[in-house]
């Protein structure tokens, strides 16, 4: 099968969010793919939304087997597991979460639907916590 060079952004601001930072990272390593590059966790103020709880951060480098598609099903599973019970997406807006896992790149795809962008262009381009993060992943 063939290995796809991904990038994704984790953030988590309810809980103890550095440990659900870690517990992601393992899920990521034992069922997605091999993490090849971790940024350093970043704390961050709330973005595009009000909210008094801090967020911790981190982008990584994974390689996977799997389709875009499937790549997104297997982290919404995954969100869910770990408790949050609505995605900003659906609701339109953003809100506090125990856990966000978004794929900022997946090899060189640019793609566009309604449930995912590629290249994630607030992360890349808006952000300053986010670029910060992936500007540490080196490409290799």
């Amino acid at each position: 099968m063939s290995q796809h060079s991904v990038v994704l952004l984790l953030g988590s601001n309810l809980g103890n969010a550095k440990l659900n930072i870690d517990q992601a990272l393992f899920f990521l390593q034992e069922e997605i793919g091999e993490i090849k590059q971790k940024s350093e966790h970043l704390s961050s103020s709330a973005v595009e939304f009000e909210s008094c709880n801090i967020f911790c951060n981190i982008a990584l480098r994974i390689f996977t087997d799997l389709s875009p598609f499937k790549l997104l099903q297997k982290l919404k599973q995954y969100e869910k597991k770990m408790g949050r019970q609505i995605d900003s997406a659906d609701l339109g807006k953003y809100s506090d979460r125990i856990i966000d896992i978004d794929i900022v790149l997946f090899d060189n795809l640019t793609f566009k639907s309604k449930k995912l962008t590629i290249p994630h262009d607030k992360n890349l381009n808006e952000r300053d916590f986010s670029k910060k993060l992936i500007a540490q992943l080196v490409d290799n």
